[in-house]
């Protein structure tokens, strides 16, 4: 298979030879000039060693890297690419009886950058972050219906708002294959309602998993606030942990519903623990009564999606953080998160370290956090690394 090809300048091959998967446009001396978005394309060295395959894009990020050699990108490339991180979920043990929501691809650190494929049950949610994937988008969901076991039979196809909106490709998000089933899916024996037809990302935070889990062994007998709820993934957990009671707060009506919802989905009507605010964070942190909470959990959306906004972003996270260690109650427990890629985890740490410093509490680090295995970093792109946590102890 023969693509278009890319020349690089000369020395601009090095962090290519050390398999980091993209390619700036500044580092390119020569391109074919009929290369369209989201085309494959060859990459070659300055004196025209083969480098690799890869799809092509406007912006700072030029080619994305599929190959470090000269392998077609064709359905035989995406089935085994599918197959090899399947297989590492497997041997992960994510898919069991009590537990069938996992994030098969993640993009990079499975090594295909600008995919995302999540699975829930029958249901593979798809979502592509660079045109490349959005052409290949048949072939994948295909190839995803091809695994091991027939564990997918519906590809849900979810990248109106994830795909580069100058590359006007106008998706429209749909089933490719199959069809609505059952919008539940099981996690460590909960059950959840995913919304990924309208809800964020693919409709579950599936990164949180493990951290759910964490929060679940703190939770007995503690008074329980979850800031940015959504779907109230950490609301279900402490209330399985045994949490005397649990009060979830979101500035979205839809998403109180959505939690709400699934706490009825695991706990009888006359459990009575739970109590639901669709509320500003900062607004409801402000007014609430100081030792009111034992146990709380800060997990905002990303504050700096761009480089741009990160001054903004970790002045964002010092007040977070300030608020919430002013009023928690003595011998309590902060669960507190960044999603922000922008966002690195010393700078991270150091937002939290001021938010301490303010407050003047004694504060000692528990537990510090990041994704689980299923969304794995490649080591040749450490920009892969996201989540960022701290677990606090607050006397």
């Amino acid at each position: 298979m023969t693509y278009k090809t890319v020349t690089l300048k000369r020395g601009k091959e090095e962090s290519l030879e050390r398999f980091h998967p993209w390619v700036f446009s500044g580092a390119i001396a020569a391109a074919d000039e009929t290369i369209e978005e989201g085309e494959l394309v060859t990459v070659y060295t300055h004196d025209g060693k083969l480098v690799g395959n890869g799809h092509s894009q406007i912006g700072s990020i030029a080619v994305r890297m599929l190959t470090f050699d000269d392998t077609a990108i064709d359905e035989a490339f995406y089935e085994k690419r599918l197959c090899d991180a399947y297989r590492m979920r497997q041997n992960l043990g994510l898919q069991r009886e009590d537990n069938n929501a996992f994030r098969l691809v993640h993009g990079e650190g499975d090594f295909l950058p600008g995919l995302v494929v999540d699975i829930y049950g029958p249901t593979a949610v798809m979502q592509a972050h660079s045109p490349g994937m959005h052409f290949a988008r048949n072939i994948i969901a295909k190839a995803l219906t091809r695994l091991p076991g027939g564990i997918v039979r519906n590809v849900y196809y979810k990248s109106e708002t994830t795909l580069p909106y100058k590359a006007q490709l106008d998706p429209m998000n749909d089933y490719i294959i199959g069809s609505m089933e059952n919008d539940e899916a099981l996690e460590n024996g909960l059950r959840f309602h995913v919304d990924w037809l309208k809800g964020q990302k693919t409709g579950f935070f599936v990164d949180q998993r493990e951290n759910r889990s964490l929060l679940e062994h703190y939770s007995k007998g503690r008074r329980v606030l979850n800031m940015f709820c959504y779907t109230g993934g950490f609301s279900v957990y402490a209330l399985r942990g045994g949490a005397e009671l649990v009060h979830s707060v979101d500035s979205s009506a839809k998403a109180v519903r959505l939690t709400d919802d699934n706490v009825a989905l695991n706990f009888a009507p006359e459990d009575g623990r739970h109590k639901s605010f669709a509320e500003d964070a900062f607004k409801f942190l402000d007014n609430m009564e100081a030792g009111a909470y034992d146990l709380i959990i800060l997990d905002p959306p990303a504050f700096a999606k761009h480089k741009s906004a990160l001054r903004n972003a970790l002045v964002g996270y010092r007040r977070l953080n300030a608020k919430a260690l002013e009023k928690i109650a003595p011998g309590s427990i902060l669960f507190t998160f960044s999603c922000s890629q922008a966002v690195n985890k010393e700078q991270f740490r150091l937002a939290v370290f001021s938010a301490a410093a303010q407050t003047r509490r004694k504060v000692r680090i528990l537990h510090q956090l990041t994704q689980p295995a299923d969304h794995p970093i490649n080591i040749y792109h450490p920009e892969g690394e996201y989540l960022k946590g701290l677990v606090l102890y607050v006397e």
